[in-house]
Protein backbone atom coordinates (compact mmCIF):
# COMPACT_ATOMS: atom_id res chain seq x y z
CA UNK A 1 0.00 0.00 0.00
CA UNK A 2 2.98 2.17 0.89
CA UNK A 3 4.49 1.60 -2.72
CA UNK A 4 1.25 2.45 -4.51
CA UNK A 5 0.66 5.69 -2.49
CA UNK A 6 4.37 6.86 -2.90
CA UNK A 7 4.16 5.97 -6.94
CA UNK A 8 0.78 8.04 -7.07
CA UNK A 9 2.27 10.99 -5.17
CA UNK A 10 5.72 10.76 -7.49
CA UNK A 11 3.31 10.36 -10.61
CA UNK A 12 1.53 13.48 -9.61
CA UNK A 13 4.60 15.54 -8.88
CA UNK A 14 6.14 14.60 -12.22
CA UNK A 15 3.48 15.41 -14.14
CA UNK A 16 3.15 18.90 -12.23
CA UNK A 17 6.22 19.70 -13.51
CA UNK A 18 5.51 18.26 -16.95
CA UNK A 19 2.40 20.01 -17.58
CA UNK A 20 3.43 23.79 -17.18
CA UNK A 21 4.26 24.76 -20.26
CA UNK A 22 1.11 23.30 -21.45
CA UNK A 23 -0.80 26.39 -22.84
CA UNK A 24 -4.51 25.92 -23.37
CA UNK A 25 -7.06 22.92 -22.20
CA UNK A 26 -7.10 21.09 -25.55
CA UNK A 27 -3.75 20.24 -24.94
CA UNK A 28 -4.12 18.97 -21.39
CA UNK A 29 -5.64 15.39 -21.89
CA UNK A 30 -4.89 13.83 -18.52
CA UNK A 31 -6.25 13.99 -14.91
CA UNK A 32 -5.15 13.11 -11.76
CA UNK A 33 -7.74 13.43 -8.55
CA UNK A 34 -7.89 11.91 -4.62
CA UNK A 35 -11.47 11.93 -3.39
CA UNK A 36 -10.69 14.10 -0.48
CA UNK A 37 -14.12 13.57 0.86
CA UNK A 38 -13.74 9.14 1.01
CA UNK A 39 -9.93 10.09 2.85
CA UNK A 40 -11.39 11.94 5.09
CA UNK A 41 -15.09 10.59 6.05
CA UNK A 42 -14.33 6.97 6.00
CA UNK A 43 -10.62 6.31 5.39
CA UNK A 44 -10.99 5.03 1.82
CA UNK A 45 -8.50 5.64 -0.58
CA UNK A 46 -9.93 6.49 -3.30
CA UNK A 47 -7.36 7.91 -6.79
CA UNK A 48 -8.55 8.76 -10.37
CA UNK A 49 -7.41 9.36 -13.92
CA UNK A 50 -9.30 10.86 -16.12
CA UNK A 51 -8.58 10.88 -19.84
CA UNK A 52 -10.01 14.12 -21.84
CA UNK A 53 -11.50 12.21 -25.09
CA UNK A 54 -12.38 16.39 -26.26
CA UNK A 55 -14.35 18.96 -24.99
CA UNK A 56 -17.44 17.21 -24.11
CA UNK A 57 -16.30 13.70 -23.01
CA UNK A 58 -13.94 11.88 -20.78
CA UNK A 59 -12.94 8.47 -20.10
CA UNK A 60 -11.74 7.27 -16.85
CA UNK A 61 -10.97 4.64 -13.88
CA UNK A 62 -11.00 4.67 -10.07
CA UNK A 63 -9.68 2.66 -7.57
CA UNK A 64 -10.47 2.25 -4.19
CA UNK A 65 -9.02 0.72 -1.03
CA UNK A 66 -10.72 0.90 2.22
CA UNK A 67 -8.19 1.46 5.34
CA UNK A 68 -10.43 0.58 7.87
CA UNK A 69 -10.48 -2.82 9.57
CA UNK A 70 -13.67 -2.88 10.97
CA UNK A 71 -17.01 -2.33 8.58
CA UNK A 72 -19.08 -0.17 10.78
CA UNK A 73 -19.26 3.06 8.19
CA UNK A 74 -21.59 4.04 5.83
CA UNK A 75 -20.71 2.31 3.31
CA UNK A 76 -20.14 -0.81 5.79
CA UNK A 77 -19.90 -3.45 2.89
CA UNK A 78 -16.78 -2.66 0.51
CA UNK A 79 -13.58 -2.78 0.91
CA UNK A 80 -11.99 -2.60 -2.64
CA UNK A 81 -13.71 -1.10 -6.19
CA UNK A 82 -12.20 -0.76 -9.07
CA UNK A 83 -14.44 1.93 -11.34
CA UNK A 84 -14.33 2.55 -15.23
CA UNK A 85 -16.68 5.19 -16.38
CA UNK A 86 -17.87 7.78 -18.96
CA UNK A 87 -18.90 10.89 -18.51
CA UNK A 88 -20.50 13.63 -21.00
CA UNK A 89 -19.81 17.50 -20.32
CA UNK A 90 -22.56 19.97 -20.69
CA UNK A 91 -20.97 22.95 -20.87
CA UNK A 92 -19.56 25.46 -23.14
CA UNK A 93 -15.76 24.74 -21.51
CA UNK A 94 -13.22 22.43 -22.33
CA UNK A 95 -14.34 19.42 -20.09
CA UNK A 96 -15.85 21.40 -17.16
CA UNK A 97 -19.24 22.01 -15.00
CA UNK A 98 -22.02 20.18 -14.93
CA UNK A 99 -21.69 16.27 -16.08
CA UNK A 100 -23.38 12.82 -16.37
CA UNK A 101 -21.68 10.13 -16.10
CA UNK A 102 -22.02 6.17 -16.60
CA UNK A 103 -20.15 3.68 -14.63
CA UNK A 104 -19.14 0.12 -14.03
CA UNK A 105 -18.19 -1.13 -10.69
CA UNK A 106 -16.34 -4.45 -9.65
CA UNK A 107 -16.17 -4.75 -5.53
CA UNK A 108 -15.45 -6.97 -2.90
CA UNK A 109 -16.08 -6.75 0.75
CA UNK A 110 -17.21 -8.56 3.65
CA UNK A 111 -20.53 -8.56 5.60
CA UNK A 112 -20.72 -6.88 9.22
CA UNK A 113 -19.73 -10.16 11.24
CA UNK A 114 -16.36 -10.45 9.00
CA UNK A 115 -17.24 -13.91 8.02
CA UNK A 116 -18.50 -13.50 4.23
CA UNK A 117 -16.32 -12.28 1.82
CA UNK A 118 -18.63 -11.30 -1.85
CA UNK A 119 -17.46 -10.01 -5.08
CA UNK A 120 -19.92 -8.49 -7.53
CA UNK A 121 -20.15 -6.20 -10.55
CA UNK A 122 -22.52 -3.08 -10.59
CA UNK A 123 -23.88 -0.76 -13.42
CA UNK A 124 -25.01 2.84 -12.10
CA UNK A 125 -25.31 6.62 -12.80
CA UNK A 126 -24.01 9.44 -11.50
CA UNK A 127 -24.05 13.60 -11.51
CA UNK A 128 -21.84 16.26 -10.30
CA UNK A 129 -19.24 19.30 -11.44
CA UNK A 130 -16.22 19.88 -12.51
CA UNK A 131 -14.52 23.39 -11.56
CA UNK A 132 -10.78 23.80 -12.89
CA UNK A 133 -8.70 26.86 -12.60
CA UNK A 134 -5.69 28.26 -15.52
CA UNK A 135 -3.34 26.66 -13.60
CA UNK A 136 -4.97 22.84 -14.16
CA UNK A 137 -6.09 22.35 -10.65
CA UNK A 138 -9.06 20.35 -10.52
CA UNK A 139 -12.09 20.27 -7.64
CA UNK A 140 -15.19 18.14 -8.76
CA UNK A 141 -17.85 16.89 -6.52
CA UNK A 142 -20.11 14.37 -7.50
CA UNK A 143 -22.86 11.28 -6.45
CA UNK A 144 -24.28 8.69 -8.11
CA UNK A 145 -25.91 5.09 -7.19
CA UNK A 146 -25.54 1.54 -8.92
CA UNK A 147 -26.96 -2.15 -8.76
CA UNK A 148 -24.98 -5.11 -8.80
CA UNK A 149 -25.84 -7.47 -11.10
CA UNK A 150 -24.52 -11.19 -10.35
CA UNK A 151 -26.69 -11.43 -6.98
CA UNK A 152 -23.70 -13.00 -4.83
CA UNK A 153 -26.00 -13.58 -1.42
CA UNK A 154 -23.36 -11.63 0.71
CA UNK A 155 -22.84 -8.52 -1.53
CA UNK A 156 -25.26 -5.17 -0.88
CA UNK A 157 -27.82 -4.75 -3.90
CA UNK A 158 -26.84 -1.21 -4.40
CA UNK A 159 -23.84 0.74 -4.24
CA UNK A 160 -22.86 3.98 -3.69
CA UNK A 161 -20.26 6.35 -5.42
CA UNK A 162 -19.63 9.74 -4.92
CA UNK A 163 -17.48 12.47 -2.90
CA UNK A 164 -15.38 15.87 -3.43
CA UNK A 165 -12.05 15.06 -5.31
CA UNK A 166 -9.42 17.41 -5.64
CA UNK A 167 -5.87 16.69 -7.93
CA UNK A 168 -4.41 17.91 -11.59
CA UNK A 169 -5.29 18.50 -15.13
CA UNK A 170 -1.76 18.25 -17.08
Amino acid sequence: MKKLLAFLLISSIAATGWSQDMPNDEQTTNELKLNTFNLIAFNFVDVSYENLLNKESSLGISILFNLREDNDILDYFRNFSITPYYRQYFSKQYAKGFFAEGFGMLNSGKRFDDSDNYTDFALGISVGGKFVTQKGFVVEIYSGLGRNLLEDEFAPEVVTRGGISMGYRF
